[in-house]
């Protein structure tokens, strides 16, 4: 994993602050948020496969929010009572990268969870690009 100082050379303020610091992006202000294009979502540090655009939806939150996780094993999740809250927290599990929060409000016939991420902590990779990029065998899950 890269340390601190190669990690504020690689990513912007608002990527390093999000995945290093647990902040959090404005609402509707994220470049995924209203983005539907196919393809997949990886941790913006390490490049580690976490959602895929099949299982994104509109949740009017202002973030981009899924349904599930593209392995029960890519993310790690905490209680997490900041700001007077009570939530759950999800990081990737490679580089325990912030990613956002989990909620049970999700859609019922999906699962009920909602996955509520900041933008600023991951990539997309498109379908035509998933190859090219390493991801190949993601492609099966657009056929």
């Amino acid at each position: 994993m890269a340390d601190q100082e190669e990690l504020k050379q690689k990513l912007t303020k608002e990527q390093y602050e999000v995945t290093q610091n647990a902040a959090t992006e404005m609402p509707f202000s994220g470049e995924y948020d209203d983005f539907y294009q196919e393809g997949i979502y990886v941790d913006v540090v390490s490049g580690e496969p976490l959602f895929s655009s099949r299982d994104k939806y509109d949740a009017g939150c202002g973030w981009p929010s899924f349904t599930k996780t593209l392995s029960k094993d890519s993310v790690t999740r905490s209680y997490d009572s900041s700001h007077f809250m009570h939530r759950t927290e999800v990081r990737s599990k490679q580089a325990n990268s912030h990613l956002g929060h989990v909620f049970t409000d999700g859609p019922i016939d999906q699962g009920g969870l909602r996955y509520c991420i900041n933008s600023a902590s991951l990539k997309f990779i498109p379908v035509d690009k998933l190859a090219e990029k390493g991801y190949g065998e993601y492609a099966q899950l657009f056929e």
